[in-house]
């Protein structure tokens, strides 16, 4: 087989899960403070579904095919010259970060140096594959809204990968927990370590009380959530809906301005600072992996699929290459 080429998940057109197939294409070749990773595994993310069926278009462009995969994990398979934070066979795991876009979903990535961190020892690299995105987590609980110990959290979309984090994080900070997900998902949230678990079907925001801080991983609504802050209290939301940028981003601009309680939106890109206080994290067990199910690459269509359908519980994760490798 030639070692020049690798599998990688491409589409040749916007649409639905069914567009995505998986594809030979040139392996690449790590440039100057690059890091070529061999892929063991990646989650699937909102945005990448966004992207996937043409939402975000006017970023991503017309010209195919275009691949996907936002995070990995992996293991160090060359170096770029001028590259000396790693070394060959190093575990590590990451996000390719905005100016990359997507591209994790292959068997091979070649990765700025920065945009990486070591995986803690004893991790399993294919569960280690949900714990990227929480670095946006902890950014937001942590620097933007100055989660304190004895706060009200609430967490909007606490049963998925975003939320999950958010759930644990907010407990080991300290803070008294409510999340908000379906009824199948809140003994999962309760078992993270909510406090309170509230189906978000069948109770109104406006019965919820106030939080001091709200972390939205759900998008939506952001009106009505803001309404529930306490004097102080602030809101970030880690989600984004592309077809309402225009109106999200006016909202969150004019909170700065009017009103009880700024809203902020945070989109993380994460360098190797961010990655090794995840570590920490991780060490100090304030933070575990959530896998609701593992696909193989070939069927990384069913995870998008499974993804659109709702109700995860913490992350999907695509397998490329075998656990612990």
């Amino acid at each position: 087989m030639d070692d020049r080429m690798m599998k990688a998940v491409l589409f040749d057109r916007y649409g639905g899960p069914d567009v995505l197939h998986v594809s030979r294409v040139p392996r690449p070749e790590p440039a100057p403070g690059e890091v070529l990773v061999r892929v063991s595994a990646f989650s699937v993310n909102g945005g990448e579904l966004a992207a996937r069926a043409g939402r975000m278009a006017l970023l991503t462009g017309r010209k195919f095919p275009q691949r996907i995969g936002l995070d990995l994990t992996g293991e160090v398979a060359a170096l770029g010259a001028g590259t000396t934070q790693f070394a060959v066979g190093d575990r590590v795991w990451g996000i390719l970060g905005r100016t990359a876009g997507f591209g994790s979903a292959a068997e091979y990535v070649s990765v700025p140096a920065k945009r990486l961190g070591p995986v803690p020892d004893g991790l399993d690299l294919v569960d280690a594959a949900t714990l990227p995105v929480a670095t946006a987590v902890i950014t937001a609980l942590r620097e933007k809204a100055g989660l304190r110990s004895g706060e009200r959290l609430l967490v909007r979309g606490a049963s998925g990968g975003t939320g999950s984090a958010g759930v644990q994080l907010g407990r080991a900070y300290g803070a008294e927990v409510t999340a908000l997900a379906r009824a199948a998902n809140l003994g999962f949230v309760r078992d993270l370590g909510a406090h309170q678990a509230v189906d978000h079907r069948t109770v109104r925001p406006a019965e919820l009380g106030r939080f001091d801080v709200v972390l939205d991983t759900a998008g939506g609504d952001l009106r009505d959530f803001r309404r529930l802050l306490a004097p102080g209290g602030r809101m970030v939301t880690l989600a984004f809906d592309p077809a309402r940028a225009a109106a999200t981003l006016g909202y969150i601009a004019a909170s700065t301005v009017h009103g009880r309680g700024r809203v902020r939106f945070f989109s993380g890109n994460p360098t190797r600072k961010d990655f090794d206080r995840l570590a920490r994290h991780v060490a100090e067990g304030k933070l575990s992996p959530a896998v609701d199910t593992v696909f193989p690459l070939e069927e990384t269509a069913a995870a998008h699929r499974a993804l659109e359908s709702g109700g995860v519980r913490g992350k999907y994760v695509v397998r490329v290459a075998p656990s612990g490798s």
